[in-house]
């Protein structure tokens, strides 16, 4: 079982290329890793930016649809499905750790260029949230769906149960129960979404998160990811943020929206993303939350800019477009996990 401190420290290196006429080509991420997204990129086009390393899978699926001629929502679902699938990521879908009940319980949400967007919550037994979240948007009246409200939303589109409690996550969760003694704090583990961000063909904004919440958290919890506003915002006429970390502090502070309403102001992505976290980090310098939190925000915006910034040291993110391939960024950040 990762260490939170530990994992957050771990940068993925590496680059997959894509194979489409418009391919994202291999970039040597080593000396990618440390270029800082500050010079104004006008209407590069398309662009994906999305959160830590399982980002870079997902980006790749998501290029791929997009040059053929995929919508960009069908675009960030196929991307999304990856990291969902894939039982080796701990945070997010298939695999994800369980609440303190032993449930993998999850949160996704979606949103277009249009603003319209679905989300759902606390959903348990399905694979793909982020499916059941773009069918809210595409096939209800309303914005989110939760726990057995949502659940019984997708069986009647037609998804499947299946038992996401994979015997790796099994057995952590049985560790952790050895020490826990159901202490009302949230633990210091992986609680990191995957968020993406898209600007299509078209200079259009869309974007997607999908996670399966922090490690142990207690049964009904629910994160930032769902949350339009707080993990995922975006206006077409202006940008794009989402945010990955401790949902409770992004939640508090309407973390993604209020990115997206520094960009209206006339900031950059980078000094956006900067400022929310200088305000994250004054509002809980002295919270109970302090010592194991981390926050991290990646945003887009109309000209093609992109940027992030996190609390702590540790955060990157995966960008892709034609100039540079796809590939792993740095963020800059305001602290090390030693502060």
């Amino acid at each position: 079982m990762s260490n939170r401190r530990s994992f957050i420290k771990k940068t993925a290196l590496g680059t997959i290329g894509l194979s489409t006429v418009f391919a994202c080509k291999n970039v040597d991420a080593k000396t990618e890793n440390t270029v800082a997204a500050t010079t104004p990129k006008q209407d590069k086009k398309p662009l994906i930016i999305s959160t830590w390393n399982h980002g870079l899978p997902a980006n790749e699926a998501t290029w791929r649809a997009l040059q053929n001629g995929a919508k960009p929502l069908d675009a960030i679902e196929v991307g999304m499905k990856i990291p969902e699938g894939d039982p080796t990521i701990r945070s997010v879908g298939y695999g994800g750790y369980p609440d303190r009940e032993g449930n993998v319980t999850l949160d996704a949400c979606i949103m277009d260029h249009n603003s319209d967007c679905g989300s759902v919550s606390f959903l348990k037994n399905i694979k793909h949230p982020i499916s059941v979240a773009k069918r809210v948007l595409e096939n209800t009246p309303h914005v989110m769906l939760s726990g057995e409200g949502a659940l019984q939303f997708a069986l009647e589109e037609g998804f499947k149960e299946e038992n996401l409690l994979t015997p790796e996550s099994e057995a952590d969760w049985k560790k952790w129960l050895e020490e826990s003694k159901y202490k009302p704090v949230i633990n210091i583990e992986n609680h990191d979404t995957i968020s993406m961000l898209v600007i299509d063909n078209d200079g259009n904004i869309s974007g997607g998160c999908t996670t399966s919440g922090a490690a142990w958290k207690m049964h009904g919890r629910v994160g930032d990811s769902p949350i339009i506003g707080a993990g995922l915002f975006l206006d077409n006429e202006v940008g794009a943020a989402a945010a990955t970390g401790l949902g409770e502090a992004v939640i508090r502070t309407a973390g993604s929206a209020m990115v997206v309403e520094l960009m209206r102001q006339g900031k950059s992505p980078d000094q956006a993303c900067k400022e929310i976290v200088e305000r994250i980090y004054n509002k809980h310098k002295n919270h109970r939350d302090m010592e194991y939190l981390q926050v991290g925000f990646i945003a887009v915006n109309k000209a093609g800019e992109y940027g992030g910034y996190s609390l702590r040291s540790g955060f990157n993110y995966a960008v892709c477009d034609t100039d540079n391939g796809n590939r792993m960024e740095d963020s800059k950040f305001k602290m090390t996990w030693d502060n």
